[in-house]
């Protein structure tokens, strides 16, 4: 294990330190496989495209992180006298940003196998308190193993940590690559699902057909406003910015099942002229 972990570290040096105008290329690539972007991008363009597999998209990848969260170890910052990416942060997601190959590789067979065995299992009809409850046990979860580990004396930290101090630019360690950030983000995403699915403008158009402009608006629509919240920041402190977070994914879900269909589909349908009463 040690030698496919100190393999894979030596590929990330390789092609960070030999290969450096190939840089703009792996932060394009990284941010394409940045975890926020599944809720960003590809969860709306999925559900567009199909609700169910939206749907799926959604799910798997709040449950692929949370197991992220909770098993991964990050190594990267034992380069700590190479330079590192603008974007080379805790939960880099590609090798040239900040993972070895074997975890890179490991990532993607559990990922494949999570999504192939979660394909039949989305949960579309589930009552509210089964994604409330799903909310709760990701939250609780991760944090009692967190405490657990954190009471048995190790520091889980470190790699946070080792990469303020070692990164040629501290503030390239951003506050959401904090294991909490992901926490609350998946949490938030469950809850939000949850509160979609039983939201009175998903009710209302839970069995309209979206014509092609209409699925291009939506998307065009969502985009718009997922970017605009984005851009709105994030307050500094830790404990406000998980409660930000939180409540952010909790929302976004419900713009893109119910209130940006619902305003697409409320515009766009032709209303029925009145009729006179003889």
């Amino acid at each position: 294990m040690e030698s496919a972990l100190g393999a894979g570290i030596a590929m990330a040096e390789a092609l960070q330190t030999r290969l450096p105008w190939l840089e703009s290329v792996w932060l394009w690539v990284t941010f394409l496989g940045d975890p926020k972007n599944l809720f960003l991008l590809y969860f709306p363009a999925a559900y567009y495209a199909s609700r169910r597999v939206g749907v799926a998209v959604l799910w798997t990848s709040l449950v692929t992180e949370w197991l992220n969260l909770v098993f991964k170890w990050q190594p990267i910052w034992t380069l700590h006298d190479h330079r590192g990416s603008a974007v080379a942060r805790d939960d880099g997601t590609v090798f040239p940003g900040g993972r070895p190959v074997a975890q890179v590789l490991a990532g993607l067979v559990t990922g494949v196998a999570l999504g192939w065995s979660m394909a039949p299992r989305v949960p579309m009809e589930r009552e509210l308190s089964f994604y409330g409850l799903t909310a709760l046990a990701l939250m609780l979860g991760a944090s009692l193993i967190y405490w657990t580990l954190v009471t048995l004396g190790l520091d889980l930290s470190w790699s946070i940590n080792l990469a303020s101090k070692w990164c040629e630019r501290p503030e390239w360690v951003h506050i959401d690559s904090q294991p909490f950030a992901s926490l609350s983000r998946d949490s938030g995403a469950a809850l939000g699902l949850g509160i979609a699915l039983h939201s009175p403008c998903y009710v209302q158009i839970r069995r309209a057909r979206l014509g092609g402009r209409q699925k291009v608006a939506c998307l065009a629509l969502t985009l718009a406003l997922l970017g605009a919240l984005s851009w709105l920041g994030h307050p500094p402190q830790a404990s406000l910015f998980y409660i930000f977070n939180f409540l952010q994914y909790t929302l976004w879900p419900c713009l893109v099942l119910a209130l940006v269909p619902w305003l697409v589909l409320t515009l766009s349908t032709p209303q029925a002229p009145p009729t006179r009463s003889s």
